[in-house]
């Protein structure tokens, strides 16, 4: 009886204690001041743990490494684009920037396209998101303006290495505390006691496998950055009728107006152009006519006076 109480209050004083490890490992991440230490105490831990378990971490152990070192190196960032394109034509612009994203590193992660129709024409719209690695991210947004007209342009960055810090922390917490209840559980007899350690240990690691999934989701986004390109071709202005009796009346009787007025508009802009020719080319024969108008006349003015008696 005395060693289930025992056993119990153990039990008890593990969950305190994981409880007050959490508070204290945010209260070094608020601080900011504490990143290096709680770097520090991480791989102690993760050491301990491995000796301990004779490398029994699986997945676990290889993650809170990899943030470690993600930590120490320099800033966990997030970076994200969009750009929005006009395009000539949308299947030779998304192979374009599947080819360059490939070369280098990285792949498309989603894509949607649909083709759009009106009458006999058709233009196709989409939009393709990029995963590329944070270092190509600045080449790879030039690379994606490049592809046809530019509408709108964005990028934006998100920090997440006090978030990064704050789940390393909390995960070697919760592996210390799986430790301390592994050791529990060798050592209890009782099967209450049996059954309320491994209750707390399946807790405590079903935990460990959510904070090692937020902590890679993470590193994964720190790791390939985000590109969100949008693609449109160009849209037909107007439709075509299938017939020209299909016209609608009002709208053939404005364009009749308005044919008109291009005309007359046009008429008179040819006339301007062809004045200056005409003044320069045809005053010549003008002024040549008229003289021998002149001269015609005086010949044949003579000719009559001299047949009368």
């Amino acid at each position: 009886m005395n060693r289930r109480r025992t056993v119990s209050a153990l039990l008890v004083v593990l969950v305190l204690l994981a409880g007050c490890g959490g508070s204290a490992g945010g209260a070094q991440v608020s601080g900011g001041g504490g990143g290096a230490d709680s770097a520090t105490v991480a791989e102690t831990a993760v050491e301990a743990e491995r000796a301990a378990d004779g490398g029994d971490g699986g997945s676990g152990g290889g993650s809170g490494g990899d943030a470690t070192q993600a930590v120490a190196a320099g800033r966990s960032i997030i970076r994200t684009g969009e750009v929005r394109l006009r395009v000539d034509d949308y299947e030779a612009a998304r192979a374009n920037l599947t080819a360059a994203v490939e070369a280098r590193g990285g792949y498309v992660s989603d894509s949607t396209q649909q083709v759009h129709d009106r009458g006999d024409e058709s233009w196709t719209s989409g939009r393709v998101v990029l995963r590329v690695p944070a270092e190509n991210f600045s080449g790879m947004m030039a690379t994606a303006e490049g592809e046809g007209r530019v509408l709108e342009s964005s990028t934006s960055t998100q920090d997440v290495t006090d978030q990064v810090v704050d789940l390393q922390a909390r995960l070697e917490n919760l592996r210390a505390e799986r430790e301390r209840l592994r050791e529990l559980y060798q050592r209890a007899n009782d099967t209450e006691d049996i059954l309320a350690v491994e209750r707390r240990l399946s807790e405590v690691q079903t935990e460990i496998e959510r904070t090692e999934a937020r902590l890679q989701n993470l590193q994964r986004q720190v790791a390939y950055s985000t590109i969100t390109v949008e693609m449109t071709e160009p849209r037909p202005d107007r439709p075509a009728p299938d017939q020209w009796y299909d016209t609608p009346v009002l709208a053939a009787f404005l364009d009749s107006v308005h044919g008109v007025g291009v005309v007359l508009r046009a008429t008179v802009v040819a006339a301007a152009y062809a004045a200056p020719y005409l003044v320069v080319f045809l005053t010549p024969f003008a002024v040549g006519g008229g003289l021998l108008y002149r001269y015609r006349n005086r010949i044949l003015g003579g000719d009559d006076s001299d047949d009368e008696p």
